[in-house]
């Protein structure tokens, strides 16, 4: 409660700053691409995020010094989370980034935000609370996770995690902390997975101490925000496995032949004829799953018999007007 500061809007900017929501949103999600890059976890994430709202609460700012103070609060809440062999230089972090911001200007950045925030970084994020609602659940409701053998849903806080992600780039969930977000993903979750669901609910309200009335309208945006998100994802997607590049591949496309040219196809005809037991398996799965009985042969044989099995996706078309 001490530490937790949000950005307000005002003119259709960040108050204090000429950065719109829109711009925010980019660099937040530009912020989740670089989290996965530098491999951290996605408690390192949330609390760059949170380190990044709170310096723009406090502080007057440019559209064009954003991405520096984002990347920097993301590096200093790796700094706090991560072990010290996962973090990177800053210089081979940048470079990963490909941001054209410079060591010095980093350094110089960090040494603001730890000025402007009293060095006190330790905020309480929405990650924080999903742990803390999931452990919870866990241990006074364990009938929640009989889902595996028996076909039925369960709570899954990797789907939460992701959710969270999502939301924190969206600025009208700024003005909620985030035991009250990450509640709202949860309880959304709890009306899918069981009728009992507000019973579980109303416990978690009561011990996180949350007034109703501003969960209702955190619960309401988030529900809206997702839905927006998951009716934008593309549809009618196909995903066709190309048999032919796979052999291709697997070297049995080869063809003999002599010269400089053919060294490495020439390597990969040998380990096929030899067989690579491991690769032999892995691939056999891909027929099983296709239904496709290729027999095993060598050389171009196994190739042209393959491309023959293939029957190709139908176009889709679309739907009737009727």
């Amino acid at each position: 409660m001490r530490l937790w500061r949000a950005p307000a809007l005002k003119n259709g900017c960040i108050q204090g700053s000429d950065i719109s929501p829109t711009r925010y949103h980019e660099v937040i999600v530009w912020l989740r691409e670089m989290s996965s890059v530098f491999q951290f976890s996605s408690e390192t994430f949330a609390l760059g995020v949170c380190v990044l709202n709170s310096l723009l609460a406090t502080v007057k700012t440019h559209l064009k010094y954003l991405k520096c103070m984002a990347i920097t609060s993301l590096i200093l809440a790796a700094k706090i989370n991560e072990e010290d062999e996962v973090i990177a230089s800053v210089k081979d972090l940048l470079e990963q980034s490909r941001c054209k911001f410079s060591t010095a200007e980093i350094l110089r950045m960090e040494r603001v935000i730890l000025n402007k925030l009293h060095w006190d970084l330790y905020i309480a994020t929405p990650m924080d609370f999903i742990h803390i609602f999931h452990g919870l659940l866990m241990s006074r409701h364990p009938q929640l996770m009989l889902a595996g053998s028996q076909k039925r849903p369960c709570l899954q806080a990797s789907l939460w995690t992701r959710q969270v992600q999502h939301c924190m780039a969206c600025h009208q969930l700024w003005q909620f902390k985030g035991s009250i977000l990450a509640l709202a993903i949860i309880t959304l979750e709890l009306e899918r997975l069981t009728p009992d669901w507000f019973s579980v609910f109303t416990d978690l309200l009561r011990k996180a101490q949350i007034e109703s009335t501003e969960f209702i309208c955190c619960k309401e945006i988030v529900d809206e925000y997702l839905t927006g998100l998951e009716l934008s994802l593309p549809t009618n997607a196909v995903y066709i496995l190309d048999a032919a590049s796979m052999l291709a591949f697997r070297g049995y496309d080869v063809q003999e032949g002599d010269g400089d040219g053919n060294k490495k196809t020439a390597v990969r005809a040998k380990r096929a004829e030899k067989g690579d037991q491991d690769m032999d398996d892995f691939y056999d799965g891909f027929w099983c799953l296709y239904d496709e009985d290729v027999s095993v042969k060598t050389g171009n044989h196994r190739l042209q018999d393959a491309q023959k099995q293939i029957s190709p996706c139908p176009p889709l078309r679309p739907s009737s007007s009727q």
